[in-house]
């Protein structure tokens, strides 16, 4: 895990780096109720987790691994005014899962996002130590029924992420999408295309991650200790929003590819290395109750990562779910011009 805490510690520099550049950008959509004059005031509670399969023709009919990490309940307290904006955020109570079936896991994330104009750029990092493979004892007699599941605190899983969406509708803004900043005022809709970059994987120290008795030994990718990819690309997708008396709903959808770059590490230190093309899909929903002085969300995000050799497929889903609430104080409404363009 050497690599995750060194990764760690470089993204830590960058980010308080970049939290030390202001910046001004501007929103000018007559669509959207805008408060940034407003003293925003909220909190969240939600969970964010990563499970990840391994699919493949294994011994005794088996035909997928699961992986679930333990997961515990995260709260956040915010503000905002202006340009500045400022999020904490650490986990509550225990883990969701019960330790003896699923151990404990390691969480870090590391976030940052930057609107201009029509562009929304997101730079997101994650590192996560301490899985469960789910029912091992369908393969390993040395389990027993009582406890079911692999504990394996050494497996762990990162994601380097650095998207940017261009929303061709300039009325289309991630401030009113989210609101804590602003809302729509009626309905906005606009075509899309992300453009994304990632780094990520999956890895078990010095040991295999498929358990012994399903690996092959005429498949090196079944004795792999790691799998990782670097890869690159588009997908383009709808976006739309609305708002009916208080209540806003809002998101995307999109579908599209990458080109990938993709390794695996043998237990031997030795390395194999392809290129090909993988299937991506964005979603993101949003919806809930805004007036002028409050706002109660509920806010999904959805993330996907897969990497192919042959016949064996790795598949990693990170996604969060939050409830965000809070309060504007002294509130006094920007004036926008009107916007030439009409939404669709």
């Amino acid at each position: 895990m050497l690599l995750f805490y060194t990764l760690k510690a470089l993204l830590s520099n960058l980010f308080v780096l970049l939290l030390c550049t202001v910046n001004f950008a501007q929103e000018n959509a007559d669509f959207i109720e805008d408060f940034r004059n407003s003293k925003v005031v909220y909190a969240d509670l939600g969970m964010s987790t990563a499970p990840f399969n391994i699919r493949n023709t294994f011994p005794n009919s088996i035909d997928k691994i699961s992986y679930k990490n333990n997961f515990k309940p995260i709260l956040g307290i915010g503000f905002a005014y202006k340009w500045f904006s400022m999020r904490v955020a650490f986990p509550i109570l225990g883990n969701v899962r019960p330790k003896a079936d699923f151990g404990e896991t390691k969480q870090f994330n590391l976030g940052f996002d930057y609107t201009y104009k029509k562009v929304y750029l997101d730079l997101e990092y994650k590192i996560l130590e301490g899985y469960a493979i789910k029912n091992a004892t369908a393969w390993d007699t040395s389990q027993i029924s009582l406890y079911p599941n692999d504990i394996k605190p050494q497996t762990g899983a990162f994601n380097l992420s650095l998207n940017a969406w261009y929303f061709d509708n300039v009325n289309f803004k991630m401030n009113a999408l989210l609101g804590k900043r602003a809302h729509f005022k009626q309905k906005v809709q606009t075509w899309y295309v992300k453009g994304t970059f990632n780094v990520f994987g999956v890895e078990n120290g010095q040991n295999s991650l498929i358990p012994i008795q399903l690996q092959n030994p005429a498949k090196g990718q079944t004795q792999a200790t790691s799998f990782s990819s670097l890869d690159f690309g588009l997908i383009p997708g709808y976006a739309y929003a609305n708002r009916f008396k208080n209540w806003q709903f809002s998101g995307w959808l999109g579908l599209g590819g990458v080109i990938q770059g993709k390794v695996y590490n043998m237990p031997n230190s030795s390395t194999r290395g392809f290129l090909g093309l993988a299937p991506r899909y964005d979603i993101r929903l949003i919806a809930g109750y805004s007036t002028d002085e409050v706002f109660l969300m509920f806010v999904t995000d959805f993330d996907n990562k897969s990497i192919r050799f042959n016949d064996l497929v790795y598949r990693q889903y990170y996604y969060s779910l939050r409830l965000v609430g809070g309060y504007r104080f002294n509130q006094a409404k920007t004036k926008h011009r009107k916007e030439k363009k009409k939404s669709n």
